[in-house]
């Protein structure tokens, strides 16, 4: 291939490379659709269980197939003992989403269906995986703060056992709302990096557990998953002044915007690939975050995020995606900056099972070509 003829498409860009009924973006509307169905739709009448069986299922379920689902996964979501085991030999400094990766792996090795690659057995191990990750998550976040393990309620919702599991209190229903809201948000957006890395794997007729661990691989990074741990970041460099005015916090975060800028800077939490008019999800997830600022009362920081928008809107018109208001509000939930992308595997393993299903429904390996610049052939 020469390369000087050929058009390089970096990060893929433009490139379709297959089909997908699992979601999209419609242009028209700027809404991403879940199996046809806005997604700020879903997020407003539907719980993220409900999502979950959508996704893998093409619709949602009948009230009796959501008894069941419900009872399916509430079994399934009790931390095994081996695989705390593993997760307590990992040290605290590890990133959490290593411990992620690293549960995941595990959990596929020891899995009765680890090996069968049928629909059904891939069914089985999604809602595995979906049931059992907020143990790990929020077992791990505990386990940093040398606290112990909270066993799961079998007779909470999904959101309100991850934030029981997470902090050891009842959540009041505000905050399950929002928590549940910003799971939806995150359950799937297409073929993105670390879904595309899922859909890779299965292609070459792996395992359904590698798979996803690859999937939480690529989300790590700071260009995909790591945004929303960086936004709170950002806001931790400002200041976090709880008893700062609104009107005082938005000063200093577009002076800080504005210096960064100036500096050539890059600020996570704004701007998107796909999204040409500003991320579909983010009406839905800032109006979350305020009411979890009015829950907690602290206007400082709907401050600072006012202050980062309007002085990026005013210097580069580019808007905020989902990850901007998504980070400060797990931060007044109460959870630790580094477990928000844990929480996104948690949500987006919903995302990534619904693909590794379809791929290997209709598996092509993926193998790209590349077109070579390297030191012409020469002889020893």
């Amino acid at each position: 291939m020469n390369s000087a003829t050929t058009e390089i498409r970096k990060g893929l860009t433009g490139v379709v490379v297959d089909y997908t009924a699992i979601s999209k973006v419609n242009p028209d509307t700027n809404s991403l659709l879940y199996r046809g169905y806005p997604v700020q739709e879903l997020a407003a009448k539907c719980s993220f269980e409900e999502v979950a069986y959508l996704l893998w299922n093409g619709d949602l379920p009948t009230p009796e197939e959501l008894v069941a689902f419900t009872r399916q996964e509430r079994a399934g979501r009790a931390l095994d003992p081996a695989v705390k085991q593993v997760v307590d030999a990992l040290p605290v400094t590890a990133h959490p989403m290593d411990v992620c990766r690293t549960a995941a792996s595990v959990m596929g090795a020891r899995h009765a269906l680890a090996e069968d690659s049928t629909r059904e057995a891939n069914m089985a191990k999604a809602v595995d995986l979906f049931a059992a990750m907020p143990a790990v998550v929020a077992y791990d976040q505990r386990r940093r703060r040398g606290q112990d393990l909270v066993e799961p309620r079998e007779d909470l919702g999904y959101s309100a056992n991850f934030l029981w599991m997470s902090f050891g209190e009842e959540a009041v229903p505000e905050v399950v709302e929002a928590f549940d809201v910003s799971m939806i948000l995150y359950a799937e957006h297409s073929f993105n990096a670390s879904t595309f890395t899922a859909r890779v794997v299965t292609s070459t007729l792996s395992d359904f557990h590698s798979a996803v661990t690859a999937a939480i691989g690529a989300l790590k990074g700071p260009l995909h998953g790591g945004a929303n741990e960086a936004v709170m970041h950002t806001f931790e460099e400002i200041g976090i002044r709880s008893e700062e005015s609104l009107e005082d916090a938005a000063a200093r975060a577009k002076s800080w915007m504005e210096n960064a800028l100036a500096q050539k800077k890059k600020v996570m939490g704004f701007g998107h690939r796909v999204y040409k008019h500003g991320d579909s999800r983010v009406p839905t997830m800032k109006a979350a975050l305020d009411q979890m600022i009015a829950h907690y009362a602290r206007p400082e920081l709907l401050g600072l995020y006012n202050g980062l928008e309007q002085a990026m809107e005013e210097a580069k018109a580019i808007k905020p995606n989902l990850d901007y208001p998504a980070g400060p509000t797990y931060h007044l939930m109460g959870f630790d900056t580094q477990m928000f992308t844990p929480i996104f595997v948690a949500s987006r393993i919903t995302g990534w099972t619904a693909h590794i299903m379809e791929q290997a429904a209709s598996n092509s390996l993926i193998r790209p070509l590349s077109a070579y610049n390297g030191v012409e052939e020469r002889s020893l």
